[in-house]
């Protein structure tokens, strides 16, 4: 591609905003126009843009004519408020929130899953849950050769996927606790330094005991994958890490699936890759992981409480292929960038 495209990043101030701002510099996204947009708290700051801060202007009187595409990465809220005005303004919109991923007529997109939607333009492109993304780039290929069947997944999610303040409240309770010091806690409903949370985010009351979390994921998993009825059960855990996700699958598959084979076909498949040598310590760690794109995947062994059952462990940077690196990805694939996966 030979023209320069004119980018728009909302909620650029926050984690996920401040990476998608990165990742098009690394990756050489032919920007020629870059507009930051935040809240009105936000406004007046700056970050770096290949060699040169650029300010970050307030949301609420942004000018979206002449932006080809929006990078959102607000609350669902914030999305569902600004982005009619940026498609009417003829930009897309590639929207990180919740806000469209449930909407039939909104494509739900991991490039290396579905990435064929992207053809047909359409003018928000919603990007799913930070745990969603990993957990379909490792069950596509699988779903391809052997048919899914079932799946049991629990989540071992770092507290980065909460905001940046999330972040800064563990180092500090670490810090208090080390040093026998009251800690203060305000990002979560209890203590996280030294400690495992089964919850992330909120319990509803129709939710039928499952968290918000849990039921985004077997959704996202069900629209994305195009598995409409697709037996899948999710248990969200936050724990005291930084960043980077981990999850444990339980797979049961239609046709049989030996442990060598699910290596054959995750060792190839686009974006992922196969760190399975647990004897002498090879197995997938969010530490590993963090800013990586790939999503590492490892302790590959069967399941033999069924007839055709695997089990299998990831890890996977949550700010990195988790959001930001999935958005900049779908709109490589809408305006044809090479390299684009």
């Amino acid at each position: 591609m030979s023209r320069k495209l004119n980018v728009a990043v909302v909620g650029a101030t926050g984690v996920v905003g401040t990476e998608a701002v990165a990742i098009l510099e690394q990756r050489a996204f032919p920007v020629g126009d870059l507009k930051l947009y935040a809240s009105g708290r936000s406004a007046g700051a700056e970050l770096p843009f290949r060699g040169r801060p650029l300010p970050v202007q307030n949301l609420a009187t942004a000018d979206f004519a002449g932006i080809d595409v929006v990078l959102s990465a607000p609350g669902a809220s914030v999305s569902r408020e600004f982005a009619p005005r940026a498609v009417a303004a003829g930009a897309v919109v590639v929207d990180k929130s919740s806000a469209f991923r449930m909407d039939p007529d909104v494509p739900l997109v991991v490039p290396e899953v579905n990435g064929d939607l992207l053809a047909a333009r359409p003018p928000i492109v919603a990007s799913p849950n930070c745990s969603t993304i990993p957990l379909v780039m490792v069950l596509w290929p699988l779903h391809r050769e052997f048919g899914l069947r079932r799946v049991v997944v629990s989540t071992y999610q770092a507290v980065s996927g909460a905001g940046r303040a999330a972040g800064d409240e563990l180092i500090h309770q670490c810090v208090a606790m080390l040093a026998h010091r009251p800690m203060e806690v305000k990002a979560f409903p209890h203590q996280m330094a030294f400690n495992v949370l089964p919850q992330v985010e909120t319990f509803e009351p129709s939710g039928g005991g499952y968290s918000t979390e849990e039921l985004k994921i077997a959704a996202e998993t069900r629209k994305v994958l195009a598995l409409p009825e697709l037996r899948i059960t999710a248990t969200a855990v936050r724990v005291p890490v930084l960043n980077g996700h981990s999850e444990s699958i339980n797979v049961e598959f239609e046709t049989a699936a030996p442990p060598e084979a699910v290596r054959e076909v995750l060792g190839i498949a686009e974006g992922v890759r196969v760190v399975d040598s647990p004897a002498d310590g090879g197995y997938p760690m969010p530490l590993d992981a963090s800013g990586r794109d790939e999503v590492l995947v490892g302790r590959i062994r069967r399941d033999d409480t069924v007839s055709s059952g695997v089990n299998l462990w990831l890890s996977s940077d949550n700010i990195r292929k988790g959001a930001a690196l999935n958005a900049v990805q779908i709109a490589e694939r809408l305006f044809g960038i090479p390299g684009a996966s």
